[in-house]
């Protein structure tokens, strides 16, 4: 099979927002569906946009409307479980002790969340999770936007 009769890729895409606390910890977020922590966010529905998802998204699980800010990463995740998929991270910016006293759980998705500094993030998120959060962490501190493969750059690479 040539790469022309190859069928095209079907990526499902997902999109979720990086918060932050006045001391520039991450919030990530307890899932009940999921032993795991995440950050808040989720799958893009048909027709939407990446960014209208995160959106929808933090303002479903977290019940919440803060301003969500530029893309940080965008990053080619495939999955053996999931097949391929593409995840974007925007962010969210300082999320202040006012939106944090509105945070709710309406959709039970979530049961809590906290904040931690990005250098305890290897020690509470899966590998792929935390390489892709602390690349978007980098990003917002420089004010990039970085595209990544498994949550690593790639910078250029010939392949």
């Amino acid at each position: 099979m040539s790469d022309h009769d190859a069928p095209p890729a079907r990526a499902r895409a997902a999109a979720g927002a990086l918060f932050f606390d006045e001391g520039d910890r991450v919030m990530l977020v307890r899932p009940t569906y999921k032993p795991s922590l995440d950050i808040p966010g989720g799958h893009v529905e048909p027709g939407e946009t990446p960014y209208q998802a995160c959106v929808r998204e933090v303002r479903e699980e977290l019940g919440i409307r803060p301003p969500i800010g530029r893309l940080l990463v965008a990053d080619w995740a495939p999955h053996p479980e999931v097949g391929e998929l593409i995840l974007f991270v925007f962010d969210g910016d300082v999320l202040g002790p006012e939106a944090r006293a509105r945070i709710t759980f309406a959709d039970h998705e979530l049961s809590a969340y906290d904040f931690y500094a990005v250098d305890e993030l290897d020690d509470v998120l899966i590998e792929r999770l935390a390489l892709r959060v602390k690349a978007a962490a980098v990003a917002r501190d420089l004010g990039e936007t970085v595209y990544l493969e498994h949550g690593r750059p790639i910078l250029g690479e010939a392949v």
